[in-house]
């Protein structure tokens, strides 16, 4: 079945290559015709295209002259140099027609699938070219820093001799570099910048600070890096807390405590089990190793004994039993807790509670909100304020014991789930995550739900404050919001169907410049990992002596620094990269095809980078491999003459390389990703270009995906046949259960990706209404009547509350007084009449007295008060949902137990309290409009220069009725500095300000405002001084 569907997708992607073939050679055509165009040409040619655009011509219509032109502009650069990131590099690519082909493809907006070392950086060009036309901005995405700067300026003369500019963003940017780099036609950068940026765009408290300018195109190149690995990790943007209540340090003690109980009687159990194993008692033994499992997965003594035969089955076996009978609860009553390694969840018992809290046999236990709130509603003698007050203090112990609940469960997860130097490390006094991709150091990325304070707390270093979300958005969704996405890699066919059901991107996969040459051997399989690392060391130091050069790839800094070891004693130079630093490992992954060559590194360091061979790593000049296919991709008979006298040259056994490949890069990876395209990636850096390389993989049964996914037929196999001490299994089987194991991990990994952004399309939905409104805001479009709908909005919902039938007698008017004067700050005596007459009246009075206020302050200030307050509502509110949303999400998965889709409640709740947020900003809004003052609203000083305040009084105030009183204004007073200038200006200003009717009188000029006279200095301390 596998085969035929493969068969059908490969037969779909010939289909598509082939259907683009003649718009290549039209391309092809066109460039012959402009070879005659001179260098002052180029340009005009772009400009022409534009004309071209704004006559109603499409792209598609433009594609082949673009295209055209920018593969000329590629040759006339041939032969010259320019640096590219502090290093002088020569240009010598023209886009060969495959190039060609996937540059058509990422236009269409679709994924191109190209080998490692075919020009996927000089693919880009041409559709980023293309679609620069329309003016809008283009964007390149990559995984790091210094692979945009290097793009940017590798490819920059291209687009630059077409008159196109291009800019790239850099970490460390100040917003108006940014802005600059944004403003130009195409852009590199990463794909954490621009995500941040955009957050960071709708945090801005002034239109001049948002940087980008809308989202027209992207190209990601390694897109399966960016929109796959890294899509589990939203880009979030947090501030501290208000209040911070954290108990990791406090209860660290009992909870490392409980942990190292539990190891020791574990390894006691382990023990224990081997004895009654020699004595033939194997169900109480099988009981005991499936105790230590659930307690203890990585307990070294039980990896030790697992590699005795028939261990691993008996295990097996025994937890199918009581999974079966439904009684594994009673092995976990046993533990203090329980872990579920592929879940990552630890379970603590009652024993484990009762070990925690020994005096506290309550801890654990939460109280029942709604019958201690139905307690507080029953109890007589306490007024409305004192009742409210009581369930205040219940709401705020049920936060606190939570959150202490919490933060155990956390702390156990840090001890159990999470090891040092494999997850994160500690450097300079911090816990530092390790990206389990790449294997490089994240500074400043946290664990969250309170994960990465538990670690710290375990790690004896400063638990750092909790920290609130501010504004956050998935990968998933920040590259959705772009009108067309396109993408680069080595390795997307595998996940197909997840970037199709995720972004409705397909997958082309893009034939090789030249046959590949590559043999990729079986896997040879370790019982453990010390005899898979001594055959690695060995493996290396055989193919060492022929001065083939070796790749050594490994999944983690820890596995990279004991291979170094192991080959320091066998005196084997060697150089490690850890993916630390990210040109200088692309400089030294770039010589790591030199004759004799050894170098280690993790998956993923120094991706982009192409490794080629030195001379003489190749043995023969033409490769007597796959010649036939060689043959059948040369167009010309003249070029076939060629290959094939070369080819007699040649004297080696095409079946000896087969067997035992002799040049060219040799690849060993060390462990199986649990991805396979990370795999895909590691093998395909060699055998770049038609170069002839090899790739092997060794694995053994203590890795990680082996012991979670793969091991009970494998090791079983093992023990058939005999398998001894360092001696490795190589069988199909092995090849199909890791294959197996890799896919049910992609899948298991899918359903927490697709889960994921499920969750967040529906904070997407409600962000996208947030951040359009925040953007209408700041805008500066006239807010007056937004905020009398909203003034409307708040007074009918009061109204309704409190005025609920028809007849007054039955309303709570003290209660609608109340709310009237703190939302409104009017407090009158409410008459008979109608309820539609009250209603209109109340409604009036509201109105006018807004109106009286615009008056005070000028409606130009008040515009400016109104962007300014709901601004600082729609931003505290949203701030205070984002918080809530967490907490929600954080327990939703509890609905499960009573049969309710968690999802599906999670959408209904989040709905709803969106809801309440937009009645909340709304309601905060009005109620700061009517009662701020001046001198308490700072505008942004970014425009103004300095602060701008305004000083006048409120003449009501709670409980007091309104009186109007007569404001007489003396004359004014010649205000002068002893500046003939400066006091010009100042006079022409107040003139000029009466005549406009923006003030009576100098008195009108707030003392913290900017001085009229044009000075710079507020106007207290110049010509305001003497007032």
């Amino acid at each position: 079945m596998f085969s035929l569907l493969t068969k059908i997708f490969a037969s779909r992607n010939k289909r598509i290559v082939a259907s683009l073939m003649p718009i290549v050679e039209e391309i092809n055509k066109r460039w012959e015709d402009y070879k005659k165009l001179e260098d002052n040409q180029l340009p005009k040619m772009t400009e022409e295209f534009k004309q071209r655009l704004k006559e109603g011509e499409t792209l598609d219509d433009l594609l082949i002259d673009a295209y055209a032109l920018v593969k000329e502009s590629t040759r006339r650069l041939l032969g010259k140099k320019w640096l590219v990131t502090e290093i002088e590099k020569e240009w010598d690519m023209v886009p060969y027609d495959v190039q060609l082909i996937g540059a058509i493809v990422l236009h269409q907006g679709k994924i191109a699938e190209m080998a490692t070392g075919e020009g996927k950086t000089l693919v880009a060009t041409m559709p980023l070219y293309l679609n620069a036309l329309t003016g809008k901005g283009c964007h390149l995405v990559t995984v790091n820093d210094y692979l945009a700067r290097r793009d940017r300026e590798w490819m920059g003369p291209v687009y630059e001799s077409l008159g196109i500019t291009v800019g790239v963003i850099q970490m460390g940017m100040t917003p108006e570099e940014r802005k600059i780099e944004y403003s130009k036609d195409i852009t590199y950068g990463t794909n954490n910048e621009f995500g941040f940026d955009y957050l960071r765009d709708n945090m801005a408290v002034i239109p001049e600070h948002r940087v980008q300018r809308g989202h027209y195109y992207a190209i990601v190149d390694e897109v399966d890096s960016v929109l796959i690995d890294e899509a589990r990790t939203p880009l979030i943007i947090s501030g501290p807390v208000d209040v911070s209540v954290q108990h990791y340090e406090d209860l660290k003690p009992a909870v490392e405590r409980v942990y190292k109980m539990q190891n020791f009687e574990l390894n006691k159990l382990v023990v224990e089990a081997e004895r009654k194993l020699k004595a033939g008692e194997l169900k109480e033994a099988g009981e005991m190793l499936l105790m230590v499992k659930r307690g203890a997965p990585k307990n070294r003594l039980l990896m030790k004994l697992m590699h005795e035969p028939g261990v691993q089955q008996l295990i097996e076996e025994t937890e199918a039993s009581y999974l079966k009978e439904k009684k594994m609860s009673e092995i976990d009553e046993r533990l203090y807790f329980s872990i579920d390694e592929k879940a990552n969840i630890v379970d603590i018992s009652e024993k484990g509670r009762n070990a925690i809290a020994p005096k506290d046999p309550d801890f654990f236990t939460l109280p029942d909100l709604s019958q201690e709130i139905a307690r507080i509603d029953r109890m007589e003698g306490l007024l409305p304020r004192e009742k409210l007050v009581e369930k205040e203090a219940v709401y705020r112990r049920y936060a606190e014991k939570s959150e202490m609940i919490h933060c155990v469960h956390q702390l156990l997860r840090a001890y159990s789930l999470f090891e040092k130097d494999v997850e994160y490390i500690v450097q300079n006094g911090k816990v530092v995550i390790v990206d389990e991709f790449t294997g490089r150091l994240m500074p400043g990325r946290r664990y969250s739900d309170g994960l990465h304070q538990a670690i710290e707390a375990k790690e004896n270093v400063k638990v750092e404050k909790e920290t609130q979300t501010l504004a956050t958005i998935t990968l998933q969704n920040y590259f959705r919001m772009y009108e067309k996405l396109a993408g680069m890699t080595g390795t997307a066919a595998t996940e197909a169907n997840e970037f199709w059901e995720i972004y409705k991107l397909d997958v082309v996969v893009i034939p090789t410049n030249k046959p590949i040459r590559r043999i990729d051997y079986d896997d040879l399989i370790f019982r453990t990992k010390k005899e898979k690392y001594q055959a690695v060391v060995n493996e290396i130091k055989r193919v060492h002596k022929t001065g083939r050069p070796i790749l050594v790839g490994t999944v983690s800094v820890e596995v990279s620094e004991i291979l170094s070891k192991l080959l320091k004693r066998e005196n084997i130079p060697h150089q490690v990269l850890n993916a630390k630093y990210h040109q200088k490992e692309a400089e030294i992954i770039a010589h790591a095809g030199e004759f004799g060559r050894v170098t280690i590194a993790t998956n993923m360091a120094g991706r982009g980078t192409d490794i080629k061979l030195e001379k003489g790593v190749v043995k023969c000049e033409t490769c007597l491999l796959k010649k036939e296919e060689a043959l059948s991709r040369l167009k010309t008979e003249e070029e076939r003459r060629a290959f094939e006298e070369s080819l007699k040259k040649s004297n080696a056994d095409p079946e000896k390389c087969i067997k035992d490949m002799e040049c060219g890069l040799y690849i060993i990876g060390t462990e199986r990703h649990e991805a396979r395209r990370i795999d895909l990636q590691l093998k395909g850096r060699s055998g770049r270009q038609g170069d002839p390389g090899s790739s092997r993989f060794f694995v053994s049964l203590e890795d990680d995906i082996m012991r979670l996914f793969a091991t009970e037929r494998i090791s079983s196999a093992m023990d058939r046949m005999g398998i001894k001490e360092g001696e490795p299994l190589k069988h199909k089987l092995v090849t199909r259960a890791l294959e197996n194991a890799q896919k049910r991990v992609e899948r298991f990994n899918f359903d927490i990706r697709k889960r994921l952004l499920e969750y967040d399309d529906v904070m997407n939905k409600q962000r996208e209404v947030i951040y359009s409104l925040r953007n209408e805001i700041l805008d500066g479009k006239d807010l007056k009547e937004r905020v009398i709908e909203y003034i409307e909005d708040v007074f009918y919902s009061i109204f309704d509350e409190f005025a609920t039938s028809r007849l007054i007698e039955e309303w709570d008017i003290q209660g609608l007084r109340k709310e009237l004067v703190e939302n409104f700050l009017i407090d009158i005596n409410i008459g008979k009449g109608r309820k539609e007459e009250i209603e209109d009246t109340l409604l009036n009075l509201i109105k006018e007295k807004y109106e009286e206020k615009e008056r005070i302050v000028t409606s130009e200030r008040m515009r400016e008060y109104e962007r300014i307050i709901l601004l600082q509502s729609i931003d505290a509110n949203w701030r205070h949902h984002l918080y809530e949303l967490d907490a929600l999400k954080e327990g939703i998965s509890l609905r499960g137990y009573a049969q309710k889709d968690p999802l599906v409640e999670y959408k209904r709740e989040a709905f709803a309290m969106f809801e309440e947020l937009m009645f909340r900003i709304e309601k905060d809004a009005v109620r700061i409009l009517f009662r701020f003052r001046p001198e308490a609203i700072t505008l942004p000083e970014e425009v103004f220069g300095v602060e701008k305040k305004e000083e006048f009084s409120i003449k009501s105030v709670a409980g007091e009725k309104e009186e109007k009183r007569d404001v007489v204004v003396p004359q004014d007073k010649v205000l002068t500095i002893g500046d003939p200038v400066l006091d010009k200006k100042f006079q022409e200003a107040i003139s000029k300000m009466k005549a406009e009717k923006k003030i009576k009188s100098v008195r009108d000029i707030g003392r913290n405002e900017p001085c009229p006279c044009g000075s710079g200095k507020k106007f207290k301390k110049c010509h305001g001084r003497d007032l």
